[in-house]
Parts: structure tokens; C-alpha cells; sequence
């Protein structure tokens, strides 16, 4: 098969309704490095930066999973302003979107791990071409 490692997708595709951070970012725990109680951040494969991740909520009312994990590979821990007056979440776009298949081995069932290299506030151009700076 032609396609090896991960799929890139466009953020509408992947959530047509838009989605909402549902915290703020995490270090990625790297479990093959972390021992005797030592954490060690998780590195992207492909660029060799640190991995973090933030819950998502997906706001297409007919999908499947309501909520999944983003990763983000940037130098900085990506960083969102409060919520919008009135709303509990923060808007989000994702850039450099992709997304890798897995057989959870708890279900048996097909599952989706979501990447990217990038996160701003929704309809917002990225500040000072940093896109993880949101």
C-alpha cells in the first residue's frame, strides 16, 4: 500500500461543524522513556518537537465520538485566551491536520489518533505566524 504513516486531512473534513477545546494543553507522557516516576515528554516522529495534547469537542451533532485527544508538535506549549463571553469553550482550528488508524486493543474495534502542527482560534489568522500561539 502507497500510504505510510499518518493522513493528512483538512480541519473541515475532519470536523464540518467546527470543534472546541474543551481544556488547555498537556504535555504528551512518553510511557517507553517515563520510569521511577520520572516524566519525560513525548516527541513528534517526524520533527522532533514536543508533543502536547488538549481534549477537543467535536461539534457535529451526529458524530460518532463527542470528544477525542489532539496532539499538537510545537516548541511551546500551545497556549488559548479564555472562552468567547457566554460560552464554556474556546473555538478552535487545527492546521497540518492528520489523522492515523489503529485497532484499539481494548475494543477490537478502528480508531483515529489526530495530529497537527498547528492551533488558532477559529476564523482568526494565526498571531505573529506562530500557529500554536492561539
Amino acid at each position: 500500500m502507497a500510504v505510510q504513516g499518518p493522513i493528512p486531512v483538512d480541519f473541515a473534513h475532519a470536523f464540518p461543524r467546527g470543534a472546541y477545546a474543551g481544556g488547555a494543553f498537556e504535555p504528551v507522557r512518553d510511557f517507553d522513556a517515563s520510569k521511577d516516576g520520572r516524566f519525560v515528554q513525548s516527541k513528534d516522529k517526524v520533527s522532533g518537537l514536543p508533543l502536547w495534547q488538549a481534549d477537543v469537542i467535536d461539534a457535529d451533532p451526529e458524530a460518532r465520538d463527542k470528544s477525542v485527544r489532539v496532539k499538537v508538535a510545537s516548541g511551546d506549549q500551545p497556549v488559548l485566551p479564555p472562552p468567547p463571553a457566554g460560552f464554556p469553550f474556546v473555538p478552535v482550528e487545527f492546521t497540518g491536520l492528520t489523522v492515523t488508524p489503529y485497532v484499539n486493543q481494548s475494543t477490537n474495534r478502528l480508531a483515529y489518533s489526530l495530529k497537527a502542527t498547528g492551533v488558532k482560534i477559529a476564523g482568526r489568522a494565526p498571531r505573529g505566524g506562530q500557529e500554536t500561539a492561539a
